[in-house]
């Protein structure tokens, strides 16, 4: 696993304050995009910052993207390219994947945010815009290549091909879709919804294409089309579970030890006293829990903590506040000398917290709670 970009501290605890410390690295967040924006070719490689950067900041993390060569954002809700946009640079593009909602039509407009329209109702409403402004207006239409979840379906298209004043004051910017199954690569689906793209592409208006996410970039040129977005991959998250991750990790979250006890054979640890010690066990209580995003599952499949190279198995349920786990197995200099532990760090990824809670990274990264002390790491670190 390759080691975070960012140093380990020898002794004490940089936010005394708080149960949990995340630490989250700019320059490995830069660094991830310059190695997919190396591996698109000629295709735009944009970045997706919805979900407040998937948790990580999108007012710390856009200006950084921007500096290391992004022009393009996605979002997917209104409010959210609202609040990205002074972040960024005047000409930088903001996508709202979701589109415009009935009356906010507008609000578009004031902020210079870029719809993505998914239906018949969100292009009319965008065209009668269009009217009212007496001037054509950009826009990105999304078509349903095979996920049944947003898009033009094949009719809408044939609709629109068939009736090309429906896209009257329209600008179309990209003709976009998304891929169902890219982190299975080995999917019949990928090369299904890819051809599905490019013949519903080609009874709309000429624009550049986009098809692929983060797991697509990685299933090759054939993918790539004019434009890529990816979002969990600049975070660190693996694009295929099957291969080795290229990417740099982002985050290191490290919780406080607020008490240590001894136990004795039968004592039960926990809500439901569901963990019972088989002997006589050492054990700490971590100032971290499921109210900060460490999900509940993630106590079941291996589920543990790591204090220096001394793997810290999580004993009993996550509460809302704190975590228990066993010690028993560090030399007591080490446990007097430690004021925390990694709960994601160099031995402890993000997938593998996610494999341990029964998820996937992007759940583990989006769900880190507000309670945490953030420390940013700049750019400059990686």
């Amino acid at each position: 696993m390759t080691d975070l970009p960012f140093p380990i501290p020898a002794t004490g605890w940089a936010a005394p304050g708080a149960g949990a410390m995340l630490e989250i690295s700019l320059g490995a967040v830069a660094a991830n995009y310059r190695l997919l924006r190396a591996r698109t070719g000629q295709a735009t490689c944009a970045a997706v910052v919805k979900a407040d950067a998937y948790g990580l900041g999108a007012h710390q993390v856009a200006p950084v993207l921007e500096q290391a060569g992004a022009k393009v954002f996605f979002v997917a809700h209104l409010e959210e390219g609202m609040r990205l946009r002074p972040h960024v640079s005047p000409t930088a593009q903001i996508f709202v994947l979701h589109g415009p909602m009935p009356g906010t039509e507008r609000a578009f407009t004031h902020h210079a945010l870029l719809p993505v329209l998914n239906s018949m109702e969100q292009i009319a409403g965008w065209r009668a815009h269009a009217s009212k402004a007496q001037h054509a207006l950009p826009a990105a239409l999304q078509v349903d290549t095979g996920m049944s979840r947003f898009g033009l379906s094949d009719a809408d298209v044939t609709a629109l091909a068939d009736t090309p004043a429906l896209l009257d004051g329209i600008e179309t910017r990209l003709v976009m879709s998304h891929l169902a199954c890219a982190d299975t690569p080995a999917s019949p689906a990928n090369a299904l919804q890819r051809d599905r793209l490019r013949a519903m592409a080609a009874r709309l208006p000429a624009a550049p294409l986009a098809l692929s996410a983060s797991s697509g970039i990685f299933l090759g040129p054939d993918y790539h089309f004019d434009l890529v977005r990816p979002g969990a991959a600049l975070y660190g998250l693996a694009p295929n579970a099957d291969a080795p991750n290229p990417l740099q990790p982002t985050v290191r979250l490290q919780a406080r030890i607020v008490q240590r006890r001894t136990i004795k054979a039968g004592d039960g640890v926990g809500y439901g006293l569901t963990w019972h010690a088989s002997g006589p066990r050492r054990i700490a209580t971590l100032g971290i829990g499921y109210a900060d995003g460490f999900l509940r599952q993630g106590a079941s499949n291996g589920g543990c903590a790591w204090l220096d190279s001394y793997r810290l198995p999580i004993l009993g349920r996550i509460s809302m506040d704190s975590t228990t786990v066993d010690v028993t197995g560090v030399p007591e200099s080490v446990l007097d000398q430690a004021t925390h532990v990694d709960m994601i760090g160099p031995r402890r990824s993000v997938d593998d917290v996610a494999h341990a809670a029964g998820t996937i990274g992007y759940e583990v990264l989006t769900a880190l709670g507000s309670r945490f002390h953030r420390v940013y790491l700049p750019a400059q670190a990686a």
